[in-house]
């Protein structure tokens, strides 16, 4: 089968994040923040979010769903607290100070898993481990849609110029291995652009979740998701925030360098024309949940 493709070839570029810091765009240079140090208790020995960030006094964390993908996400495995983020190659970032924890998750070796695919890795390996195989599936920027049953039923996409085509190639394979491979290849060819087409926009602060997401589409582009939510009696609720960034390297949970005394929670709203995050300023504010 045969599909029209907009521009694939330049995927790559339209859908990545900025490079570093110190480039041009939303991404920033962090200097100068003042405020109190964080009055919230590290349990450096605990090796899930869940576990090693207490909620800020008042506070505490929102139940979640043991089914639910807010749940996957804030009982993942951590790495020790203190490890450093590492890119593709196993070399260190230059920025190791505006992290507070490493998820215990392979990268690749090839620079394909940057801001967008770290959201989409974590729902895919979420939707994986559930069984609920009928809805891995991730469309290019282009707008195909490819599943992972198509795959390991053997169907591949053929890039040619402006189209994908579709055919079988090879035979039936569900293993995790060849798993990993599909993953590549969406994000080899999905990004922020085809990941805010394909999820929905979250209108209420009040309803946003662990596993939700805060996107900027385009080139440059980024994106976060939430990975920890906290409440207080009066209904105000505190978040967690996790990334992946370009060159692609260790998916990572965020310190808040704006709100030291509370870091690394932060105070969210949907309706706000700009969200400051440690890497990056979403300038407009656009939440969406799968």
């Amino acid at each position: 089968m045969k599909k029209n493709i907009f521009i694939l070839t330049l995927t790559l570029i339209i859908s990545s994040c900025n490079n570093d810091k110190k480039l041009s765009g939303n991404t920033i240079e962090i200097a100068g923040v003042g405020g109190p140090e964080s009055s919230v208790q590290i349990n450096k020995d605990k090796n899930t979010i869940r576990e090693r960030f207490s909620a800020p006094e008042g506070y505490t964390w929102i139940e979640e769903q043991q089914d639910s993908f807010g749940y996957f996400i804030e009982n993942f495995k951590l790495k020790p607290y203190g490890s450093q983020i590492l890119k593709y190659d196993d070399t260190p970032i230059s920025t190791q100070d505006l992290h507070e924890a490493v998820y215990d998750i392979d990268t690749g070796n090839k620079d394909l898993q940057q801001c967008a695919d770290a959201a989409i890795r974590l729902r895919a390996e979420y939707l994986y481990k559930a069984k609920k195989f009928d809805k891995i599936k991730f469309h290019f920027t282009s707008g195909d849609l490819v599943s992972w049953n198509d795959y390991k039923n053997g169907i591949r996409a053929f890039v040619n110029g402006n189209s994908v085509i579709f055919r079988k190639t090879a035979g039936f394979d569900d293993s995790y291995s060849n798993f990993r491979k599909y993953l590549d290849l969406i994000f080899n060819y999905a990004g922020t652009i085809s990941l805010n087409k394909e999820t929905n926009p979250v209108a209420k602060t009040s309803d946003l979740k662990t596993g939700d997401i805060l996107i900027t589409p385009g080139s440059p582009g980024h994106i976060i998701f939430i990975s920890g939510v906290c409440q207080n009696k009066e209904g105000e609720k505190l978040f967690l925030l996790s990334q992946g960034f370009t060159p692609a390297q260790s998916i990572h949970m965020l310190s808040n360098p704006f709100d030291k005394n509370i870091s690394p929670w932060y105070r969210l709203d949907v309706n706000s024309s700009e969200t400051k995050t440690a890497r990056y300023f979403f300038k407009p504010t656009n939440f969406r949940s799968f």
